[in-house]
């Protein structure tokens, strides 16, 4: 794998998580982070698409304390429009998380079995955002620009 992608995460820190999950299909993994001006500003977002693919292990846990969940149970705090600052929550409804960094982490007992049982080389990666730690295993790394419309998940 071409480890300058990875570094390219990097460039990213202060963009715009505004999706990440598990791709239609299930295998690959992709972070869709907004490093335009996008909803801060009122813009379009100009949005790169990071897919990791062959993604054996995908684990996202929150980074908010206890005290900012208990606070921020409100289903108000899912829309900003209901979002009064009285409510004093975490606003859910904002529709993104700020990136504050990415980290390409050593080899773990999990990439080394991996690589072993599929021939494959395996990596390990940790993106922090405000709200949630992201940690994913793959194989390999493809950044592209999203397409104006793009929807990761259509219900048909």
């Amino acid at each position: 794998m071409d480890t300058a992608l990875l570094e390219q995460l990097n460039k990213t820190v202060d963009n715009l998580v505004v999706h990440h999950g598990y791709t239609n299909y299930m295998r690959d993994y992709e972070v869709i982070i907004d490093v335009g001006c996008g909803p801060r500003h009122g813009e379009a977002p100009t949005c790169l698409r990071y897919l990791f693919r062959y993604c054996i292990e995908a684990r996202c846990e929150t980074f908010l304390p206890a005290e900012t969940w208990r606070a921020s149970l409100d289903d108000r705090l899912l829309d900003p429009e209901t979002a009064d600052p009285d409510l004093g929550g975490y606003v859910w409804g904002v529709k993104f998380h700020e990136l504050y960094g990415a980290e390409l982490r050593p080899e773990s007992e999990t990439t080394r079995r991996w690589t072993k049982n599929v021939g494959i080389d395996f990596h390990e990666v940790h993106l922090e955002t405000n709200a949630h730690d992201l940690t994913l295993v793959f194989s390999d790394l493809q950044v592209s620009e999203v397409p104006v419309g793009y929807a990761p998940f259509i219900v048909g």
